[in-house]
């Protein structure tokens, strides 16, 4: 299984576990915070995020990431507005 990790302000990583309700693009996106970097990771390939112990320890790469997170506001709006542009179509027709 897929897992997102993206760098914390103090060091180490923040680590996504999709629910799998959204695409995975989308979870990217909306979960990662507006402009940072992220890497998608196999959960084999990284330490359980449930060992608490050496949380702040790990470390990641992100000079090449997968993408960059816009963060949950930019995401609900760009679905808001989506949905509004969808509603005046359907009007209009």
């Amino acid at each position: 299984m897929k897992r997102i990790i993206y760098p914390r302000d103090n060091g180490g990583v923040c680590v996504v576990i999709p629910s799998g309700e959204l695409p995975f693009e989308e979870v990217c996106r909306k979960d990662v915070p507006a402009g940072l970097p992220y890497l998608v990771v196999n959960q084999e390939d990284y330490p359980n995020p449930a060992d608490k112990v050496f949380f702040d320890a790990w470390e990641a790469d992100f000079s090449n990431p997968d993408g960059y997170g816009i963060g949950a506001d930019a995401w609900f709006a760009e679905k808001a507005a989506a949905e509004a542009a969808e509603q005046t179509e359907e009007v209009s027709e």
